[in-house]
């Protein structure tokens, strides 16, 4: 299993989280962003820089990406993408995609994208916190456990 981060956005409370996980296990790792994104150094990660652009990032990793691989995002259109290729995906807040939810989810998402589009406002999603960090490493550590 190769592991792959979604770097645009990444919530610097997981650096060193994911950091700690991939250097336990020896995870092959890929960031992938349109800028230099560092979750830190070790031999285990390479760094990868697309093309400045909307959806670069994602088109690279769904390129790369193979079944069974885990992919950090928290792009719900990219986790869509990524489950139909048979890989996981988990966003920055802890959350599982899978073939039973991720519909749901981007159904949701195209919802409420419709809605910000006729002018109505909308909130967005709350800050990141720590308690989502916390569920992030939950996941992390529960589906690592299982797969890795």
């Amino acid at each position: 299993m190769k592991l792959f981060v979604d770097g645009d956005a990444f919530p610097n409370l997981l650096k060193p989280i994911l950091l700690r996980a991939i250097e336990r296990l020896g995870l092959q790792t890929y960031v992938v962003a349109n800028k230099r994104v560092s979750i830190g150094k070790s031999e285990h990660i390479s760094y990868i820089v697309v093309e400045a652009g909307a959806d670069e990032a994602d088109h690279k990793i769904v390129e790369m990406v193979q079944e069974g691989d885990l992919v950090i995002t928290a792009d719900i259109p990219l986790a869509d993408r990524l489950i139909s290729k048979s890989a996981h995906a988990i966003d920055h807040r802890g959350e599982l995609y899978s073939v039973d939810n991720i519909k749901q989810y981007l159904a949701m998402r195209n919802l409420m994208e419709s809605i910000r589009e006729s002018g109505e406002m909308t909130r967005g999603p709350a800050p990141f916190s720590q308690k989502d960090a916390h569920e992030f490493a939950n996941q992390l550590h529960k589906f690592l456990t299982k797969y890795a």
